[in-house]
């Protein structure tokens, strides 16, 4: 990996759908990639949260994907992309080639662990999560040594570093930030606990007693997945499901839902869910799932013991994994140190920028989660800041 710069304009941190922008609208005003702004990001290749997705996802069932600005260069689109192959493939895939051929030169593995005021600067602490070489351990005396095998040597020190930026971009989403409500007795569950992001492939609850919690896509597209391989499937839903009659979201149930993020991103809150703002489209699909039981969501069991959820009625079923689709929190931990989140529960944000400090600016949050709202942020976040540069 190349050296990473000390000082630059802008760090971006992160490198999904949101951070990609900003840096594409970045290079449009000639900012050049490791002397005037730097990318770091946490993930091991490009893709952003897609490269964590299960294998059996394909972009025809996932929530729409939209281009990246500037991706027509490349030839590239995804409503023309293969959707028989993975989507976190296509995604990775994609995403890569736009690095490559706008020069982005992200840096990766990079954890990004804290960002603090520097004076007029903002310090960014972070440590390199890249294996070390052979040489590196052979250096510290790992091999040869009596009874100590490469396998047994110690991990060494994780490099840290820092570097210093006039403004932040945080695009860091909210994958790295699972959200699992609180239940009595789920530390006295024999079973195992997953969310989401735990997820790999269906095969792994074979023959198992599965209960899926959560009332969006995700969810029900556990259910399908699951059906025919677990033993026994039951879903619960913290909330009815509303469901659309039509098959795509529509731009006004969208709309309002981006409204509802905005209006909370503004007042500091904590940001509501999309989908309660939106419902569920009813494709071909899931009206099939709908009209064979599948698809039949109870309401929320009440405790959970060390082998079934029990209602609060006293009726119960089995249960050997829990399956928690409930959802994600923005990732901002590494903020802390800059003191941006209200007592609300939330952080002030308004056309991309934070209100607490206006050097920061919250690429993907809140009414730009979507990727095209992302794409939207990309070019605001970049002219606010080419403003003040």
């Amino acid at each position: 990996m190349e050296a990473i710069p000390d000082r630059v304009k802008v760090a971006v941190i992160g490198a999904g759908q949101a951070g990609l922008s900003v840096a594409y609208y970045l290079r449009r005003f000639e900012l050049v990639a490791d002397e005037d702004f730097v990318m770091l990001d946490r993930a091991p290749g490009p893709g952003g949260a897609w490269q964590h997705r299960w294998s059996s996802l394909r972009l025809g069932t996932a929530h729409k994907v939209n281009d990246l600005p500037g991706m027509g260069e490349l030839g590239l689109s995804f409503e023309t992309a293969d959707r028989a192959l993975p989507a976190r493939d296509v995604v990775a895939d994609y995403y890569g080639r736009f690095e490559d051929h706008y020069g982005l030169r992200v840096h990766r593995p990079i954890d990004v662990r804290h960002v603090e005021n520097d004076g007029v600067d903002i310090r960014v602490g972070y440590r390199d999560l890249s294996p070390q070489p052979t040489e590196e351990l052979k250096a510290r005396g790992f091999f040869g040594r009596r009874r100590k095998t490469f396998e047994e040597a110690p991990p060494p020190p994780e490099p840290r570093g820092e570097l210093r930026a006039s403004f932040l971009v945080n695009a860091t989403g909210t994958w790295g930030s699972p959200f699992v409500p609180y239940y009595p007795g789920m530390g006295d569950f024999r079973g195992r606990h997953l969310h989401t992001s735990d997820f790999v492939e269906a095969e792994d609850f074979r023959d198992l007693h599965v209960v899926v919690v959560g009332g969006g896509t995700s969810a029900i597209g556990f259910m399908l997945e699951l059906e025919g391989v677990a033993s026994a499937l039951t879903w619960v839903s913290r909330r009815p499901i509303d469901w659309l009659d039509r098959q795509e979201l529509d731009l006004e149930g969208a709309s309002a839902a981006v409204s509802k993020q905005d209006e909370a991103a503004r007042a500091g809150r904590a940001l509501p869910s999309i989908v309660s703002g939106t419902g569920v489209p009813k494709n071909r699909r899931i009206v099939a799932g709908i009209d064979r039981g599948l698809l039949v969501a109870k309401p929320m069991f009440d405790r959970i013991e060390p082998d079934r959820v029990v209602w609060a009625d006293g009726t119960s079923v089995r249960a050997d994994a829990i399956i928690w689709a409930t959802g994600f929190r923005p990732e901002l931990r590494h903020l802390s140190p800059l003191k941006l989140r209200e007592k609300a529960g939330g952080v002030t944000v308004g056309q991309g920028a934070a209100w607490q400090d206006p050097r920061v600016f919250l690429a993907g949050y809140g009414p730009q989660a979507s990727t095209i709202g992302a794409n939207r942020a990309g070019r605001m976040i970049a002219r606010q800041i080419m403003a003040m540069l």
